[in-house]
């Protein structure tokens, strides 16, 4: 645990395990915490890529599944219901699967004031490790203050059978603190917002370990490994800043008004990606280049353009994303910037590729 300056306090996670075989362990690290009666939230999809391991694994050390919860809905009026319904005697809440599962079940542990340990079945984003869940409040989703994790644990034999489009989300937003961290500094400058230096740091570092020594082979081991780290890390520098700003920038109010906007929005880290690319060089981004080379090195060019974002509706989300946090300074809070971008999504090669 990190204290931070005035009355702050920062939480990390305490237990963290990525690698090969992690799921066939999960027993052992409860065992280890005095986890021993756990309430599990998860998926129907993930029940069959974590049975009978799973199971087997509680069994070796007595754990106990006191509740067992499908996250068939992340409505906050839902999740509280199923929070306030489990067994007093709970000991931790254990999320398995993707988004709707973790956010859920970190809801519940936050409410419950109970241990939450994540056990991610894709790298689609940073969600995982954030204080934050994304839920539906009134209709719309929302992002609900909630807690960080007590443990992570990533089985990389469950990433790698997961499909490329999860992957490359993740990738995806891990591109994103490029853009995110050039806006939170530009805000800091004109000021508009407090920094961190750590928060800064912490995120820079996570794109460097996951670019610098690992290749661009999504489907290798070792990429993936650095991939859930980088992460987990990204989310980390969230909690730290005490807020999103370190992973979360302009890139992100674009890609929250394509949800809008869309019939069929794309896996957030896509379109986190395409708008990182962009909003590089609405900022005149040093690293834009970067961007480009890992989205071009990684295959994900190749991946987003059998899919591209309908031009109409991206033009439409450039306009309603600066409305989204009216108070909340990026490079989109310039005037110039929304006929800037369109005349790159119009002239830009890589651009073209995936919005038409």
């Amino acid at each position: 645990m990190i204290i931070a300056p005035a009355t702050k306090q920062i939480n990390i996670p305490y237990l963290l395990k990525i690698g090969a075989g992690k799921m066939d362990r999960i027993g052992k690290y409860l065992f280890d915490k005095e986890m021993k009666k756990i309430a599990i939230f998860t998926s129907k999809n993930t029940i069959s890529l974590i049975e009978p391991r799973f199971s087997d694994a509680l069994k070796e050390y007595d754990i106990k599944i006191v509740e067992r919860k499908l996250a068939e809905s992340i409505d906050l009026e839902v999740v509280a219901h199923s929070a306030f319904s489990l067994p007093r005697e709970t000991d931790a809440i254990v999320g398995i699967g993707g988004g709707k599962a973790l956010d859920a079940a970190k809801y519940a542990a936050f409410l419950l004031q109970k241990p939450y340990i994540c056990t991610p079945t894709i790298l689609s984003n940073d969600g995982f490790c954030s204080p934050g869940s994304s839920l539906l409040v009134e209709g719309g989703r929302k992002s609900v203050k909630s807690k960080m994790p007590f443990g992570v644990v990533i089985d990389l034999d469950i990433i790698k059978v997961s499909p490329p489009n999860f992957l490359y989300s993740g990738v995806g937003d891990m591109v994103s603190k490029i853009t995110a961290l050039f806006d939170w500094k530009e805000a800091f400058d004109r000021g508009l917002d407090r920094f961190n230096d750590f928060a800064s740091m912490l995120s820079y570092n996570s794109l460097d370990l996951l670019f610098s020594k690992r290749g661009y082979d999504i489907y290798a081991l070792e990429f993936q490994r650095s991939l859930a780290t980088s992460l987990t890390m990204s989310g980390i520098a969230m909690e730290v800043a005490g807020s999103s700003r370190p992973a979360s920038g302009s890139e992100h109010l674009i890609s929250h008004a394509l949800d809008s906007i869309c019939v069929k929005p794309k896996l957030h880290g896509i379109q986190v990606a395409i708008a990182s690319y962009l909003c590089a060089l609405l900022q005149n981004n040093p690293n834009a280049h970067l961007i480009n080379e890992i989205l071009e090195k990684t295959g994900f060019w190749e991946f987003a353009a059998r899919d591209p974002i309908a031009k109409e509706e991206f033009v439409a989300a450039l306009k309603l994303a600066p409305t989204i946090k009216s108070d909340y300074y990026t490079v989109l809070s310039e005037k110039v910037s929304y006929d800037r971008a369109a005349d790159l999504i119009a002239t830009d090669q890589a651009l073209k590729r995936v919005i038409r």
